[in-house]
């Protein structure tokens, strides 16, 4: 692996640590302005609309530019909505609308992100040869998923008020920030900082794309037919629903689970986002072995997502400590596994098929769409009142019967279009670039 890859690992690390620590911040801030409970589900749901709304317009941007520096524009902007978050609380004095500019909040570093991930992952497509791009994933997806599931633990250790005080005690904190939740928000601002500076550090490839277009008319049409390209690709299709769908199930388990842990183990939200961290063992373990399997045996890892949405339902039935972490670390090990080569893979044909900032941005436009849609999905069944446990249920029966129709779509694909399939599998000798 090229220096300048533990670089962007790096960059990227902390940045997506910063944003799932602020979720938990700003969850916390939204509990201590008494909103309604369905504004969780709004806070996701706002970083996610950012993706789709911009999905157009940042494959350009990141193939326009070094994507160093976009990383680095991009952090910034994560570091105004970070900074929005917290100084909204000395000019709104209506606690609704407070809760609003929350979200509005997280939106804004939603824009920070969706502009940042065609980015961090193009330039892995730049700085890896092909035969390196699942070796690559494995540790970049591996990462981001730990990033993810460690972000959450950070903010539930923030938002601690014993650990408040702590911070308290220094004259830096003291003089800015009174409640866990800001003392937190604070401290996140300073990760994003550090991000910052890793950006900074990011080589230039090189790599020069083609001219970019700029009217955003144009991009729209050609950001439409570059979605039709990876959907009607008969390889492409299949990584892309499996993706779409394990990024739609990971962001809405991440309020299960914390609703999970209050409403079934009675823990409060400090103790549940520390549960993301147990499956953070799992994970581990999970994108390490996916580091082995080769980039034309991808296809091979489909079941495992099946498996894993009856895992999930496990959950229902777990009530002590061991068989709480048993569980989450099963769950984690399975998701780590299986979406690691798929994602390689449909990086590798997004790169071959368009480039590397646009196949990202498409992917980043269906699996946002489809956050969109679970959380939504999930966020009235909360509104209904529906028990956790049935929320579980329910849950766990759509992914594994999704991943059991995808597998059935493969199975098709291969057998009648045989010549898309034949062209994976020449990469494991060399014949494909």
């Amino acid at each position: 692996m090229k220096k300048g890859f533990f670089t962007v690992m790096l960059a990227q690390a902390l940045s997506s640590l910063a944003d799932n620590a602020l979720f938990i911040a700003a969850i916390a801030l939204i509990h201590q302005l008494q909103g309604p409970e369905w504004m969780d589900s709004l806070l996701k749901w706002s970083f996610a609309f950012s993706y789709v709304v911009l999905a157009a317009f940042v494959g350009a941007i990141a193939d326009s530019y070094p994507k160093g520096k976009v990383m680095f524009v991009t952090n910034s902007i994560k570091i105004s909505g970070c900074l929005l978050m917290f100084v909204s609380a000395f000019f709104v004095d209506n606690h609704l609308t407070h809760t609003y500019i929350v979200c509005l909040a997280y939106a804004l570093v939603g824009i920070g992100a969706a502009a940042y991930s065609p980015a961090k992952y193009g330039i892995v497509t730049e700085l890896l040869p092909p035969k390196d791009l699942v070796k690559g994933n494995s540790w970049i997806e591996g990462l981001t998923v730990l990033s993810i599931i460690f972000g959450f633990v950070l903010g539930g250790i923030l938002i601690k008020p014993e650990v408040a005080a702590w911070f308290l005690q220094f004259p830096i904190f003291s003089s800015m920030a009174e409640s866990p939740a800001e003392i937190a928000i604070v401290v996140i601002g300073f990760i994003y900082v550090l991000a910052a500076i890793c950006n900074l550090m990011i080589p230039n490839t090189n790599f020069v794309y083609p001219k970019q277009e700029k009217n955003p008319a144009k991009l729209l049409k050609v950001f439409s037919r570059y979605v039709k390209i990876l959907w009607t690709d008969k390889v492409g299709q299949i990584s892309l629903a499996v993706t779409t769908l394990f990024w739609g199930a990971g962001a809405t388990i991440q309020l299960v689970v914390l609703k999970w842990g209050q409403d079934h183990l009675g823990l409060n939200v400090s103790q549940s986002a520390n549960l993301m961290g147990v499956a953070a063992i799992g994970t581990i373990v999970g994108a390490v072995l996916a580091g082995r399997v080769r980039l034309e045996k991808a296809l091979s890892v489909l079941p495992v997502g099946v498996i894993m949405g009856f895992a999930v339902m496990l959950m229902v039935i777990v009530k002590s400590d061991w068989a709480v972490y048993g569980v989450l670390i099963l769950v984690g090990g399975l998701s780590g596994f299986f979406v690691v080569p798929l994602n390689a893979l449909l990086q590798h044909r997004g790169h071959v098929l368009l480039s590397a900032g646009h196949s990202i941005a498409v992917q980043n436009f269906n699996e946002q769409l489809n956050i969109l849609f679970m959380v939504a999905i999930y966020g009235f069944m909360v509104h209904l009142d529906l028990h956790i446990n049935t929320i579980i249920i329910i849950f766990g029966s759509i992914v594994a019967l999704l991943m059991f129709l995808i597998m059935f779509l493969s199975k098709h694909n291969k057998t009648k279009y045989p010549q898309a399939f034949a062209e994976i599998g020449e990469l494991g000798h060399g014949k494909a670039q």
